[in-house]
């Protein structure tokens, strides 16, 4: 577990976790339209990595009621704020929380099971130094002909340039760094898994979602031809 970044996030979070859904609500595009899209199968089993304060898990229980909602995330104090949430929510939906680091946590000992028909992961791989090794964590937890389901910041590139300059600087001071290389990375791990990737990125590009089907039937570390869809943003995204 990296504690040195555990420690960060909880300083970091501290006093903001009292307000995050209030403020993120406006800048954290695309998350209702990633929790829209999941669809998990009856009685299927969802974890989002880097769960936060479980605002996401929340809608997704609401949404999808007949599913097992799962959420990991390094910081106590984040985690603290979720399961006061969940307190609250009385009569309602049953959602397992475990603290653990994105890059190692162990489902098995955690939940109970090491594979889940959608994994997610929202605004998280900006914060997380080794996110190449969390986004490979993570596609090992998602189960045969289930998918991985991701929303993060884009590279902004079709945002007016000094719009894009100043976000990116705003970004910086909270230690949030948007992957412009997230496409190349997913489109290296959708080849070596065997999955299809749908790519596109709305708002100028001031989000980028992807999703990752896997196959049925898994060859992991098996080289393959991939079949890549790129859905780019349509008029009424951009």
């Amino acid at each position: 577990m990296d504690q040195a970044l555990q420690a960060r996030l909880d300083r970091n979070y501290r006093y903001q976790r009292h307000v995050y859904d209030l403020t993120r609500e406006y800048y954290l595009l695309g998350r209702d339209r990633l929790i829209a899209e999941l669809e998990p199968p009856a009685r299927g089993a969802v974890l989002e990595i880097g769960c936060g304060t479980a605002r996401n898990l929340v809608a997704v229980a609401a949404r999808y009621p007949q599913a097992a909602c799962y959420g990991v995330d390094l910081s106590t104090a984040m985690l603290e704020t979720a399961r006061a949430r969940l307190r609250r929510q009385q009569g309602g939906p049953g959602i397992t929380l475990a603290l653990g680091d994105a890059t190692s946590f162990d489902a098995q000992r955690a939940f109970g099971r090491s594979v889940f028909d959608r994994v997610f992961i929202s605004y998280a791989l900006s914060m997380i130094p080794a996110w190449r090794e969390a986004l490979a964590h993570s596609i090992r937890h998602v189960a045969p002909g289930g998918r991985l389901h991701i929303v993060d910041f884009g590279d902004g590139d079709r945002l007016p340039a000094l719009a894009n300059t100043a976000l990116r600087a705003w970004l910086q001071r909270f230690h949030v760094t948007p992957r412009v290389e997230l496409p190349e990375a997913l489109t290296g791990l959708a080849r070596r898994h065997g999955a299809t990737l749908a790519l596109h990125t709305p708002f100028r590009g001031y989000s980028i979602l992807a999703t990752l089907a896997l196959p049925q039937a898994r060859d992991i570390g098996a080289p393959v031809e991939t079949p890549l869809e790129c859905r780019w943003p349509r008029a009424d995204e951009t």
